[in-house]
């Protein structure tokens, strides 16, 4: 048994060979400079102009400051958040409304995304020219421009009658989501030009699945709503949940939110009760509920491992688990021959013949 697995572990090392081992290493460590010049300019940003803000701002919110010949800080520890939560009756009824309308919005972003991806991946006349208008407003409608359209009502349906639609889902859904849900049929359109980034990604994904799984799918009579189901939509999972994430950030550090604003305005506060500490005290909270809902929709997104992984680990687990088995059984017999050695030096052994000595 000890022969064999050593033999095994001799021919394992043969297919492989040092040359080989030696070329996948290369490429690894080329691959590694690659990925880290593509991350490079971010990490720099990172560092510079994100990580060394949110310390700044981890210390600011134990602290008054008041802006008066320069940063007076006094220590108050949790007084900041203890008067956000008793004092600041609109930060409260802001989070609860951006959770509303976070929850509501990103499904209804990233359904409309896929279903418009779907239809540019199709074989249509002009498809690039279709492509450039669902993706214009991502570059158009920013900033200024997107707060200009908001006021003078661009982002808004006229024809639409809100204060009908609230009356309607109130008639069955409490009155706080049937709230939201006018006030997000209310600026439909808005919503839609959210979802320029996300079509492009659903688009690059339908572009990598594989043809030939649709027309084997076809001949064995499966329909084009089997097709996708079946195919689509296991294939591009992944990119429904970094969609998700993607809307999800995208909405929470958006111009529009009205959260950020507030937070912009108890920042540049001239009242003695707000200021730097206390605006840093409402962005951490509003971070911390940021990250909950991210880690929500991870949670309802994240691809589950798939048969096939959840097979190759459990063979490899056995296969370890045999090796170890072998393994004991090659120093047991070791250790028996080395005790038969001893017998037979000493002649107190008996064979099955009945010779030797008792």
């Amino acid at each position: 048994m000890a022969f064999a697995s050593k033999k095994e572990k001799i021919n394992k090392e043969s297919a492989s060979g040092p040359g080989r081992q030696g070329r996948y290493g290369k490429l690894e460590k080329r691959e590694e400079r690659a990925g880290w010049s593509f991350v490079a300019i971010w990490v720099v940003g990172m560092l510079a102009f994100t990580l060394i803000p949110m310390i700044q701002s981890f210390y600011y919110m134990w602290f008054k400051i008041k802006a008066r010949n320069g940063l007076q800080f006094t220590f108050v520890g949790t007084s900041n958040f203890t008067q956000i939560w008793i004092e600041d009756p609109d930060f409260i009824q802001g989070i609860v409304g951006y959770v509303w309308q976070t929850l509501l919005q990103v499904p209804i972003i990233v359904v409309f995304a896929l279903i418009i991806a779907i239809m540019l991946n199709g074989k249509i006349r002009a498809r690039g020219l279709f492509r450039l208008i669902f993706f214009l407003p991502v570059i158009i409608v920013s900033g200024p421009v997107m707060n200009m359209l908001v006021s003078e009502g661009a982002a808004s349906i006229p024809a639409l009658n809100t204060q009908a639609v609230v009356s309607a889902f109130d008639t069955f859904l409490p009155y706080a989501i049937a709230e939201q849900l006018g006030t997000l049929f209310g600026n439909m359109i808005m919503t839609l030009w959210y979802s320029g980034v996300q079509i492009l990604i659903f688009l690059s994904a339908l572009q990598k699945i594989d043809p030939g799984l649709y027309e084997a799918a076809k001949i064995d009579g499966g329909s084009g709503w089997e097709c996708f189901w079946k195919i689509t939509l296991p294939t591009i999972k992944p990119m429904i949940l970094i969609n998700a994430v993607y809307t999800v950030i995208f909405l929470s550090s958006n111009e529009q939110n009205e959260l950020i604003n507030l937070i912009k305005t108890s920042m540049f506060s001239a009242t003695a009760e707000r200021g730097y500490g206390y605006a840093s005290a409402m962005a951490w909270i509003y971070s911390i509920l940021v990250t909950v809902i991210v880690l929500i929709f991870f949670g309802l997104l994240g691809s589950k491992k798939d048969v096939y992984d959840r097979m190759v680990k459990k063979r490899r687990r056995l296969a370890k688990k045999e090796e170890r088995l072998a393994k004991k059984i090659a120093r047991r017999s070791v250790r028996n021959k080395k005790k038969i050695e001893r017998q037979r030096r000493s002649r107190k052994y008996r064979t099955y013949d009945g010779s030797g000595e008792g």
